[in-house]
């Protein structure tokens, strides 16, 4: 099946960096036109410089995930600049941690507000749009903490399970109409902030992981251009967990 995204149009939320800015470009290599979001748009500038360079148009948004109005603004723009949204990759997120006995209600609120609010916001934004074109793929970027919880991110696992849930339902209200939603739920991805662990507590976390290596960005943006593409055409609801084999 077909993996070649040309003519389609791919908005991808928290595109700024990391995982994100991975999968745009993928996207983008693999032929689609990029809508980035993130909360200032003036973030966006490298991916978009970086997607332009791969001979994509690449426009920029900004919008805060959990504020339901600029959501919609910011959808409405990107159907008035480019005219179908064909792909949404859900993947705006944030982590505020801390043991539950001493966490405060705006630091649950928060991660609720952007990793499953946000989610729900943009996702909504989208059906109709992809309704009417009866056809459209939504990828939601969740996380293993969802599947198996972690000790002082009770919060962040509470919302990555709900965008799992959500997913699902999702994708079994959509289906008729030819819309397949699914998530990746990414492991221990190799970012800066992992590299300045100490080296006792990264190997703590290697020995967790049956492949022995952290993952990448782009070992997730690849699961995400799969379930994007019409070589995905058979599969909806599912998550696909992007490990190296740490929950099996």
């Amino acid at each position: 099946m077909e993996q070649n995204l040309q003519g389609k149009v791919a908005l991808v939320t928290g595109a700024a960096r990391g995982i994100g800015q991975a999968i745009a470009l993928r996207l983008a290599q693999a032929g689609a036109e990029l809508a980035l979001c993130d909360v200032q748009a003036d973030w966006l500038t490298e991916t978009a410089a970086q997607g332009a360079a791969l001979g994509r148009r690449a426009a920029c948004y900004a919008a805060d995930v959990s504020d339901g109005a600029a959501v919609q603004a910011a959808v409405d723009a990107v159907l008035k600049d480019f005219g179908r949204i064909d792909i949404l990759v859900n993947n705006a997120g944030i982590t505020r941690d801390g043991l539950l006995a001493r966490m405060s209600e705006s630091d649950w609120d928060r991660v609720i507000e952007v990793n499953l609010k946000g989610t729900f916001l943009f996702t909504r934004a989208v059906t109709r749009p992809m309704m009417k074109q009866r056809a459209g793929a939504i990828v939601n970027v969740a996380s293993i903490i969802g599947l198996i919880g972690n000790a002082g991110q009770c919060n962040y696992a509470a919302s990555k399970a709900g965008v799992i849930a959500l997913t699902k339902s999702v994708a079994k209200e959509l289906a008729k109409r030819n819309i397949r939603a699914n998530a990746v739920a990414p492991g221990f991805i190799s970012t800066h902030m992992t590299d300045q662990l100490p080296e006792e507590v990264r190997q703590a976390m290697l020995a967790a992981i049956p492949l022995a290596r952290f993952g990448s960005a782009q070992d997730v943006a690849e699961v995400v251009h799969f379930l994007a593409s019409d070589a995905a055409a058979y599969v909806t609801g599912q998550v696909v967990s992007v490990c190296g084999g740490m929950v099996m």
